[in-house]
């Protein structure tokens, strides 16, 4: 059974009435009330609507302006089946910018559903990192707000090269969410000059048999590397290991210094200003999925004045051109890439107690755009669907 309910932001004024559907699961494991107060690193702590919701609030009097009001109404399907038909219902109501705030499977679906040779609705993917859906798996209608996995790496990568941390001991999980954190954490190392000394699976179990699988003392006792890089789709397993190795070396990746889209303590380009806001309106921190859903409804408005009265598919071309760009609070003006629909971002590089640095990292080269260095560029990507 399909849930439906609606929040109306911008007043009521004459002109043209766009309709920002947040689409989402009701029973997200993401979601779930543990996980939310576990509060694993890089795991959003709300839905991705709050951000929207900001971003709707702030964009009023420039939508008045343009004569234009802006409406952002929630959608949750009960369950993954029934995001085709939700999709579909969507389309029915004439409904052509949708924000996905799925996992990758409903996700993927949601997507599929929405491929139905008409023109195209405008998805932006708001909370997966998935490199398949930029490559392999994109569409032209889908647009990523959210940084994909191989971005964040290489951001961290750089981070620790350009700190002379060259040798890192890699500790991953099994689940196949694990493999795709490694399979992007070896390209990068691999990019940048980073030398992976030894990999060791790991494993939550109350199996005796197991134990040590689990012990991250045993895992890191050798002493040939410069950090632990911890990779864990999770969350449970990493939260344990900063501090709890055998020596006393830096923990990345799921734990410790995390990549991420945003931080609620960045203090430059007007962060604290939006995390204010978002803190009033959410009544908790602003986070990497909020804040891409944030900066998708901005997205929306900066191509809205740059072309008030362009089609959806006229609005899509813009944003996939590269040249509608937006303010996203994080130094350099923002743009989506041509190839693959990525919006180009710095990637914070930060903890629990702030952001310790900010990629691309300084010295960091590229012949058209230094943020081009983050993710796979135009020359490496799979993706082979353009407008």
């Amino acid at each position: 059974m399909l849930v439906v309910f609606g929040l109306l932001v911008g007043a009521m004024v004459k002109g043209a009435t766009l309709t920002v559907a947040v689409v989402g699961l009701q029973d997200d494991l993401r979601y779930h009330q543990r996980r939310l107060e576990h509060h694993y690193a890089g795991h959003p702590s709300g839905r991705a609507l709050d951000g929207a919701r900001v971003a709707a609030l702030e964009a009023e009097p420039e939508m008045e302006a343009l004569g234009h009001k802006l409406i952002v109404k929630p959608y949750l399907a009960a369950n993954a089946q029934e995001i085709p038909q939700l999709m579909a219902q969507l389309r029915s109501a004439k409904v052509r910018h949708v924000l996905l705030d799925l996992p990758d499977g409903a996700l993927v679906a949601a997507v599929a559903a929405s491929q139905d040779g008409r023109d195209p609705n405008i998805l932006f993917n708001v909370a997966s990192p998935s490199d398949a859906l930029r490559g392999a798996q994109c569409e032209v209608n889908l647009l990523h707000t959210y940084p994909s996995q191989s971005m964040q790496f290489d951001g961290l990568v750089q981070y620790l090269v350009g700190r002379s941390w060259t040798q890192a001991l890699v500790l991953a999980g099994q689940r196949p969410e694990d493999k795709a954190l490694q399979d992007a954490f070896g390209r990068s190392a691999k990019r940048y000059g980073l030398k992976i000394t030894k990999t060791l699976p790991f494993k939550l179990s109350s199996d005796p048999r197991e134990r040590d699988l689990a012990n991250v003392r045993l895992l890191t006792n050798d002493r040939n590397h410069d950090v632990v890089a911890v990779l864990d789709s999770d969350g449970e397993f990493a939260r344990g290991v900063p501090f709890n190795t055998q020596l006393a070396r830096p923990v990345v990746g799921s734990s410790g210094l995390t990549p991420m889209a945003w931080h609620p303590q960045w203090e430059l380009n007007g962060g604290p200003q939006v995390s204010r806001r978002f803190q009033r309106l959410a009544l908790r921190p602003m986070e990497s999925q909020d804040w891409a859903a944030w900066a998708a409804v901005k997205a929306l408005v900066s191509v809205l004045s740059d072309q008030p009265k362009a089609s959806v598919a006229d609005q899509l071309k813009a944003l996939r051109s590269g040249q509608v760009f937006l303010d996203g609070f994080k130094g350099p003006r923002l743009s989506f890439r041509p190839w693959d629909g990525q919006l180009r971002q710095p990637v914070f590089l930060g903890s629990a107690d702030g952001v310790a640095s900010v990629a691309p990292y300084e010295g960091v080269m590229h012949p058209v755009d230094v943020l081009d260095t983050l993710g796979f560029d135009e020359k490496e990507s799979a993706c082979r669907k353009h407008l």
